[in-house]
């Protein structure tokens, strides 16, 4: 890929923009990553800067001059419906404004639960407060392409890992005990199929989303390692340490107890029908399109658990 000029804007500084920054910095893009302090560990030559994007003009003030906008801003989880059409709203008229692509990164929430694969064909039917706020901010998102207002081309990743990944579901609460000879904590059942994102596959799909004309007003499953169940997953693990790892499942009581004293683990009460079926991703779509595969789980491990130890 050659460099050019053009200025690709990242809106957030979690793992998703960050690697999202990174892999468009290999590709010689000029990068501007976001966040409200305009501190984040990002490569040698991306530009830090600092805004809230969730206010409509400093949001405009940072995308001018932008031929690309990278949406990958969360809210606290627990102030998702009060804070989460906001943001959006400020990062599209932005991008609106600037004239620029917007590339937004997703998860899987707006399918609710799923038969079978997961794939771009099926039908928006959450059942829970937070599904139903992602298919809403999906569905305006691509009111906005199909008006003209905005180009937009979607990505969504399932739950993700990977280097600066801590609050996901294997983030700090599996890798650390691991790492520290003590016991993983996952959700659910440990015995059912469950995709995984690796956090740098998901931003180099989002990097291609922004170069390429046939991933605007639609919708795309990032591509993913191989499903396993998360048994299987905390055994990788396992492999890459060379000795065993000890695992268990936490189901919803334990949950909502915790969620007593943690917002974050009542906020997720609701979503753990995720945890206690299969979960299975397709994201055969993007690899017909794009030609892109995933890191292999073995490796995508191996990376994590060198990122974590080195800290």
């Amino acid at each position: 890929m050659t460099a050019n000029n053009d200025l690709h804007v990242v809106i957030g500084a979690g793992p998703l923009g960050l690697a999202t920054a990174g892999a468009l910095a290999a590709r010689g893009r000029r990068v501007r990553v976001v966040n409200r302090s305009g501190k984040m560990p990002i490569p040698a030559g991306v530009e830090a800067a600092a805004a809230d994007a969730a206010d409509p003009d400093e949001a405009r003030r940072v995308c001018t001059g932008a031929a690309v906008v990278y949406h990958c801003a969360n809210p606290p989880y627990a102030r998702w419906e009060a804070q989460f059409p906001g943001l959006q709203a400020a990062i599209l008229q932005a991008a609106e404004v600037a004239g620029a692509k917007l590339v937004i990164g997703e998860n899987l929430y707006m399918y609710g639960a799923v038969d079978g694969p997961i794939h771009e064909g099926l039908p928006y039917a959450a059942h829970t407060r937070k599904g139903k706020l992602r298919a809403r901010l999906a569905d305006e998102a691509l009111a906005a392409h199909r008006a003209g207002r905005v180009r937009v081309a979607i990505g969504r990743g399932s739950d993700f890992f990977g280097p600066h990944v801590r609050g996901s579901a294997v983030g700090e609460r599996v890798f650390v005990p691991a790492l520290q000879g003590k016991t993983a904590s996952l959700l659910g059942r440990l015995d059912l199929p469950h995709t995984f994102t690796y956090i740098e596959d998901f931003g180099q799909a989002l990097a291609t989303l922004g170069e390429r004309e046939e991933a605007l007003g639609e919708a795309w499953h990032v591509p993913n390692p191989e499903t396993v169940t998360q048994g299987e997953f905390v055994e990788l693990i396992a492999a890459e340490l060379g000795r065993p790892v000890r695992a268990s499942g936490m189901g919803r009581v334990m949950m909502r107890l915790g969620g007593l004293f943690v917002p974050e683990a009542r906020e997720s009460v609701e979503m753990m029908y995720q945890f206690e079926r299969p979960f299975v991703v397709d994201s055969s779509k993007y690899a017909r399109a794009f030609g892109e595969a995933a890191t292999p789980l073995r490796e995508a491990i191996r990376r994590t658990v060198a990122w974590w130890d080195s800290l």
